[in-house]
């Protein structure tokens, strides 16, 4: 007679119905449970550990229930079973009022749903239940306190994010974090001097502003190469290097054939700068040769462009609910041989992928127009003009330089019907000068340059975007400031963007930003005909638009100090023929340029993908130098 065997399965089985049986009695020390569930949960078994839980709370009158009534809200938050998980919190608070942890976690319950106003109104619920003088609440205090200017600024309220940041920072001065997110708000809100002292916190000097500056934000800060790669060796460092994953792919074997496979890392291939210049070249990828993938953990926005990329790739990976080594794994898996970074360091980004070095190549494109400093990324996409050789001592990565602009370009982009100034609030017959970057980019000493411009042609007007009201009211003062009339300052709202692209052709002249030049803008603005006039510094993001200018013919509208900037702008404004004369060379000429060949481009690039692809094959190493 066989007897039946006992699986692992009925093991677990019967120890878990033990365990519950115990926590049903009612005798279960909380002590205990927090062993058993936390057991339960690190093998995997997390189901079973939020039924422990309840049949424990069911149970039991402990004085500690609220703690347990939190940690069940947690798993079952973990479980993405959130109805449940407010009820378990909700419980919590009401076995122990104003029990701060529980009004975190349920804010942040809140904010998975979207539900704005009672997310916020949880973390302010902390403040309202917790002294400012007690070290006991500081940390709880300071996650509510920080929730609430991170939610806010995404809510773009930025008075009241300023506001809590500057609470958060009195409070606990040493948080490089919210220094680095003030600083940037206060570039959004253009809120000039940026590295002015806090308000009441004199511990937070310029310098300590200076040094927890962003990547990102640095690129808009200063023109200095040193202060970038400073910027992005802490993030890295920070984010990474203080706890480096394994490799999880060091090398491929010799015998590696086949098509060469290129994978695109990316949270933004959608309706974002990055999605508009990438989808074309996604879209005239030579796929006889090449296998294309994307690696995604951006939004699906439901537009026509997140669907002609998605289109265009060979297979489309969404990652967003999975670890970064999980990630890893699924990249090097797929035997991925060219990784092709679109985020760098901006918002969202995951460099522990890169850094666990997937793929054997791996390459920095379009996400930062600088160095990253990310471990594991060993090229940047480059040309000549945007990495002149002073420039390769600041950089981690090394330049794969194409023959033309390093910019892609998309020649598919839906274009409105035609823009008229009245309709636009512009006057018919003023020298229009115009900027559509964003307001970050806008630095004080840029923007009293434009106020002297408007001064030295007293028959312009400047079309701005309109960002926001803080940004907006920071200019209008500086206008007033030199004298100019405030409505001499036409604020644009924002359009979609076919109808954005559209009234790009009405300016006379599109004056650019610096340290921070137009990327896709200058993209755009070119494509409709109109000229710009840029700044070239010393660092790859000041040297954008002069890149642009020069493949599509215009190299006299390239500046290399803010006073000839300056000068040449006063010159273009008082004869606006000359102007004219651009707009008549981009209509008869630029689309036609090397800027805009993409069939070229893709060409150039997918050449220098390949030559590193076969040589990593061939050597069987990881790429790097």
């Amino acid at each position: 007679m066989n007897l039946p065997v006992a699986t692992p399965q009925d093991s677990a089985s019967t120890e878990i119905e033990a365990v519950l049986e115990l926590a049903r009695s009612g005798t279960m020390p909380l002590p205990d449970l927090l062993t058993r569930t936390q057991n339960l949960a690190e093998r995997g078994m997390a189901e079973a550990s939020a039924l422990l839980y309840g049949q424990w709370i069911a149970a039991t009158q402990s004085p500690l229930r609220h703690v347990a009534c939190f940690n069940w809200g947690t798993v079952l938050s973990n479980l993405n079973r959130d109805t449940e998980a407010e009820t378990a919190y909700r419980q919590a608070l009401q076995l122990q009022p104003g029990f701060a942890q529980a009004l975190l976690n349920l804010g942040h319950l809140y904010e998975r749903r979207n539900q704005s106003e009672e997310a916020l109104a949880q973390w302010q619920l902390v403040l309202d239940h917790t002294r400012i003088d007690d070290a006991n609440h500081l940390e709880v205090r300071l996650h509510a306190q920080n929730n609430l200017a991170r939610y806010n600024e995404q809510l773009r309220r930025y008075d009241i994010a300023l506001s809590h940041m500057t609470a958060s920072l009195a409070l606990k001065p040493d948080q490089p974090d919210v220094i680095q997110h003030l600083v940037h708000l206060r570039q959004k809100m253009c809120a000039w001097p940026v590295y002015a002292p806090v308000p009441g916190v004199p511990a937070v000097t310029p310098n300590r502003l200076l040094v927890g500056t962003s990547a990102l934000a640095m690129l808009g800060a200063t023109d200095d190469p040193a202060l970038q790669l400073m910027a992005a060796m802490r993030f890295a460092y920070e984010r990474v290097a203080k706890a480096p994953p394994t490799p999880v792919h060091a090398s491929y074997p010799q015998a590696r054939q086949g098509k060469i496979k290129i994978g695109y890392l990316s949270g933004d291939l959608h309706m974002h700068a990055v999605g508009l210049l990438s989808v074309e070249m996604l879209e005239l990828h030579d796929h006889e040769r090449f296998e294309v993938h994307a690696f995604c953990w951006g939004r699906d926005d439901g537009s026509a462009l997140r669907a002609r990329i998605v289109a265009a790739l060979h297979r489309h990976h969404r990652i967003a609910n999975i670890s970064d080594v999980q990630a890893a794994h699924l990249i090097a898996g797929l035997g991925i041989d060219v990784l092709v970074d679109l985020q760098g360091l901006t918002s969202g980004a995951r460099a522990s992928i890169l850094s666990a070095s997937p793929a054997p190549v791996q390459v920095s494109y379009l996400g930062l127009p600088g160095t990253s400093a990310i471990p594991g990324v060993n090229y940047i996409v480059a040309d000549r003009y945007v990495m002149p050789p002073e420039l390769l001592p600041y950089c981690t990565e090394q330049p794969i330089y194409l023959p033309r602009c390093y910019q892609a370009s998309d020649r598919q982009r839906p274009v409105g019907k035609p823009a008229n100034r009245a309709d636009c609030h512009l006057p018919q017959d003023a020298f229009v000068y115009c900027s559509f970057n964003n307001n970050f980019k806008f630095t004080e000493e840029m923007f009293r340059t434009w106020m002297r411009i408007l001064q030295q042609v007293p028959s312009s007007v400047l079309w701005l975007l309109a960002d926001n009201p803080w940004a907006q009211n920071s200019m209008l003062a500086q206008a007033d400031a030199h004298g100019i009339a405030r409505d001499r300052l036409v604020f644009a709202d924002r359009a979609a963007p076919a109808d954005y692209l559209a009234r790009l052709a009405l300016p006379d002249l599109f004056l650019d930003t610096f340290p921070y030049n137009a990327g896709t803008t200058a993209n755009d603005v070119l494509w409709m005909g109109t000229p710009i006039l840029t700044y070239s510094g010393r660092t790859y993001i000041s040297r954008m638009a002069g890149s642009l200018l020069t493949h599509v013919g215009l190299p006299d509208l390239i500046t290399e100090s803010l006073a000839q900037y300056e000068q040449r702008a006063v010159q273009l404004g008082r004869n606006p023929a000359r102007c004219q004369s651009y707009k008549r060379y981009l209509a008869e000429h630029g689309r036609a340029s090397s800027l805009f060949d993409m069939p070229g481009f893709v060409r150039d690039i997918e050449a220098q993908y390949a030559q590193l692809a076969l040589a990593a094959r061939i050597d069987g190493h990881d790429g790097s130098a």
